[in-house]
């Protein structure tokens, strides 16, 4: 499939929880304009901690700078967990490294695009506390895996203990509904039509007040991409659903379905 934009932000490249295969798989059947990292791409706070960098990970790197050289426009902005990179702003062949854009639509919409991590006031203020709710999410997601693996025998689609306690957490909701009041408060300040952002892996498309917020969602869990089509829609894959889907067909190129796609904006 041909887009004009294309946004993805948390792979977490360096964690055994990164969708690596999926990944790898969206690029090889997607070509776009303009791709936009927005942030996390590579775990090195995990990275500090346990030395893990399978070849799958090295190809998803390899395939981005490949569609570099090939013309694709690469924007790489920062989040906490490679804020090191953010040393480093400039540009570099067909990559710029920058700390947010302002990216316009076809249409003519004006959308921040930032990691959203400035907003999180663990992540800017208690950096020890963030490192250790990390650590809590990495042993979810190891609680994941053994559970999931059952259920795909039986059939049955993914499930996450980290998305249903966020779901159900009374604390967690209440930081989700902030965060994304926060940051679309933030790119009402800026004169911008909507904002794009990442961070909480929480894939969403909706309207706050005159904002439009879109969050990427990541690539660990949900492995979701926002999309823009050549006439402006602005659209979320969700890529896990599909590849759950076509499990069982052979395999095809990849075209977003009504199940598989949130409604355009």
């Amino acid at each position: 499939m041909s887009y004009r934009t294309v946004w993805i932000s948390d792979l977490h490249l360096g964690t055994r929880g990164c969708d690596a295969a999926g990944l790898l798989e969206f690029l090889r059947v997607t070509e776009c304009d303009k791709l936009y990292l927005v942030g996390d791409v590579v775990d090195l706070w995990r990275l500090r901690r346990e030395h893990y960098w399978p070849q799958s990970h090295n190809d998803v790197v390899q395939k981005l700078l490949r569609k570099a050289r090939k013309g694709t426009e690469v924007v790489f902005i920062p989040g906490n967990h490679d804020e090191f990179i953010a040393n480093f702003l400039g540009i570099f062949g067909n990559v710029a490294l920058q700390r947010q854009a302002i990216h316009e639509t076809v249409d003519g919409r004006r959308l921040l695009v930032m990691h959203g991590h400035e907003f999180d006031a663990v992540t800017t203020n208690a950096k020890w506390l963030a490192h250790l709710g990390d650590i809590g999410y990495t042993f979810l997601l190891w609680a994941n895996r053994p559970l999931n693996l059952i259920r795909s025998r039986l059939g049955l689609h993914y499930w996450s203990f980290s998305a249903y306690a966020k779901s159900r957490v009374k604390s967690a909701v209440n930081f989700i509904g902030d965060f994304e009041s926060a940051v679309a408060h933030y790119a009402a300040l800026h004169k911008a039509d909507g904002i794009i952002c990442g961070h909480i892996h929480t894939a969403a498309v909706k309207q706050i007040g005159p904002v439009q917020y879109f969050n990427t969602g990541d690539w660990v869990e949900s492995s979701t991409a926002l999309v823009e089509h050549h006439d402006g829609r602005i659209e979320l894959l969700r890529w896990r659903q599909h590849q759950v889907a076509q499990s069982a067909k052979p395999a095809l190129a990849f075209e977003p379905q009504a199940e598989f796609a949130d409604s355009a904006v």
